[in-house]
C-alpha cells in the first residue's frame, strides 16, 4: 500500500477546533491508509520571520530555524492526533504502516540534504513536495485554510474564481497564491502532482485519498 503525504498548513492552528477535528479525521483514515503528515510552520515560523527582520540573520540560520519551527508544529499535531507517532528518519518513514499516523519532523533531514534553496520562497509546501518525492508517495495533499488556487486572493476579492485544475507552468505565471513561490518549479522538476484541500472540510481529504471526484480544491499537475 502506497504512502499518502498530507501537509497540514500552520494557518489552521488559528482555529483550534478545526485543527483538532482534522487531526482526529486523519487518525481514523489511517486505519485504511498509510499516512505521513508533514507539518507547516505556523506561528513558530512567524517568530522566525520576525527575528530575521529584527536581526538580518543569514539565510542558513533562518532556514534551519524555520525547519525547526516545522518540528515544533509537528509535535503539536502529534499531540492532537490519536494513534500517531513522530519520526525524524526518512528511511523509517518509508516503512510507515496503516493504523498509525506518522508525523515527520523534517529539520534533521533537510539540514543533511541541503538540496533546497535557503530562501523564504521555500516554505513547508516545497519541503513537503521534496519529502514526498523521496518516499515515493501515492498522493501529496496540501491542507490549507482556503479551497485552493484562485484567480485572485479570495480573502481580499470575493469575486475571485477557483481553479479546479492548474498546471505548474500556469502557476508560475501567477504573482500571489496560497502556495510558496518555489513549489511550481519544484513540482515541475520532480515530476509530481499535488492536491490542495481546505482543512475546514475534513471529509474532502477522505474523498481525495480514495480517488473519488471532489469539487473542492485544486489539483496542480506538471
Amino acid at each position: 500500500m502506497a504512502i499518502n503525504v498530507v501537509k497540514i498548513g500552520g494557518s489552521l492552528s488559528k482555529n483550534p477546533e478545526t485543527l483538532q477535528v482534522l487531526c482526529q479525521k486523519l487518525s481514523r483514515l489511517a486505519s485504511k491508509q498509510r499516512i505521513v503528515v508533514i507539518p507547516g510552520g505556523g506561528k513558530f515560523a512567524d517568530n522566525v520571520r520576525e527575528a530575521d527582520k529584527q536581526f538580518s540573520l543569514t539565510a542558513t540560520t533562518t532556514h534551519n530555524m524555520a525547519t525547526l519551527a516545522m518540528d515544533q508544529y509537528g509535535l503539536l499535531l502529534a499531540d492532537l492526533t490519536p494513534n500517531s507517532q513522530t519520526e525524524d528518519n526518512i528511511e523509517t518513514v518509508k516503512k510507515a504502516k496503516s493504523g498509525i499516523v506518522t508525523v515527520f519532523l523534517p529539520s534533521k533531514f533537510i539540514r543533511l540534504e541541503e538540496k533546497l534553496p535557503k530562501t523564504w520562497d521555500v516554505t513547508s509546501d516545497s519541503i513537503a513536495a521534496y519529502i514526498a518525492k523521496k518516499i515515493e508517495v501515492k498522493k501529496l495533499l496540501l491542507i490549507k485554510d482556503v479551497d485552493g488556487i484562485f484567480t485572485d486572493d479570495p480573502k481580499q476579492n470575493t469575486q475571485s474564481k477557483l481553479f479546479e485544475h492548474i498546471t505548474t507552468k500556469e502557476l508560475l505565471k501567477m504573482k500571489t497564491t496560497c502556495v510558496d513561490k518555489y513549489l511550481p518549479q519544484l513540482l515541475e522538476t520532480l515530476k509530481i502532482n499535488c492536491h490542495i484541500i481546505n482543512g475546514f472540510y475534513p471529509d474532502t481529504i477522505e474523498t481525495a485519498l480514495v480517488n473519488k471526484q471532489t469539487n473542492i480544491g485544486t489539483i496542480i499537475s506538471t
